[in-house]
């Protein structure tokens, strides 16, 4: 039976982005724990450990590696191994990233799925303006563990608002005590709106930062329909359903291309 390995910021963040993965396997012929087993890793929010747990598997070895915890996840997956396949699933665009050559012909050993994030993040700043046409200044909530996600997510929301006229502030945090800090101090600096910036460290905390931008009455935009059905504003993003679905079916498709796995068996006979 192949082996997958699986790494992820938690279970619960992907609590339900891997009942949908694993709708994908089964669209290329996979079922867990019937003909193909799955490994899991899970770096708790702590994107130093990433590196480690994907070595891990690396050395296990399994058939495919996907990389399910954003763009730190990617790139530790890509310095790991040059041979096993893996699956990514990036905010980024991962060409300008160096995960691959190009976006019809990946190159390498990786290959997968990208939401764009950084690409709408202007989009954002502008649907989020026109809700509230008189703001000048707007905050940018970043996690500074994924400075590969949130430097350009900022730089490209900074060149739209000076294109709009407007101020930015860029906010940091990452564990929900830094939410409440940070939240606290939009007052201080005249915010009136905030953007969330794609985080996986975020994505497992929606409820928390709708429920902070209720209690601190600050209009708020996230990337995932969940933030609103949360008590969010507004979000503007990618399916996610679809998105975690075509990961799936992409490792499904690499592990039926690879066949089934191959014994050596030895002929010699052992004496009793």
């Amino acid at each position: 039976m192949p082996v997958i390995g699986l790494v992820g910021t938690s279970r619960e963040v992907l609590d339900i982005r891997l009942g949908i993965f694993r709708e994908g396997l089964q669209d290329a012929g996979f079922i867990e724990g019937q003909n193909v087993a799955i490994e899991y890793r899970w770096s708790e929010g702590q994107t130093d450990r990433l590196p480690k747990l994907t070595a891990e598997l690396v050395r296990r070895p399994v058939a495919v590696i996907v990389a399910a915890s954003g763009t730190p996840g990617a790139m530790a997956a890509k310095a790991a191994t040059a041979t096993i396949p893996v699956v990514f699933a990036v905010s980024i665009d991962p060409v300008k990233a160096g995960l691959v050559a190009s976006l019809n012909r990946p190159g390498g050993n990786l290959t997968g799925v990208t939401n764009l994030n950084v690409e709408i993040g202007p989009k954002r700043l502008e649907l989020l303006h026109a809700l509230v046409p008189t703001a000048t200044v707007f905050g940018v909530l970043v996690d500074p563990t994924s400075r590969g996600l949130s430097d350009p997510f900022v730089s490209a929301v900074q060149t739209a608002a000076e294109g709009l006229g407007l101020q930015i502030h860029v906010l940091h945090a990452t564990t929900e005590r830094d939410f409440e800090a940070v939240f606290a101090s939009l007052g201080q600096f005249k915010v009136s709106g905030l953007i969330i910036a794609p985080s996986s460290n975020y994505v497992g905390r929606v409820e928390r930062l709708a429920a902070l931008a209720a209690r601190h009455a600050i209009p708020a935009v996230f990337q995932f329909r969940t933030f609103t059905a949360a008590g969010g504003l507004l979000s503007y993003g990618s399916d996610e359903t679809e998105y975690y679905r075509m990961v799936g079916n992409i490792t499904g498709r690499i592990l039926r291309a690879n066949g089934p796995p191959r014994y050596r068996c030895s002929n010699r006979r052992r004496s009793n």
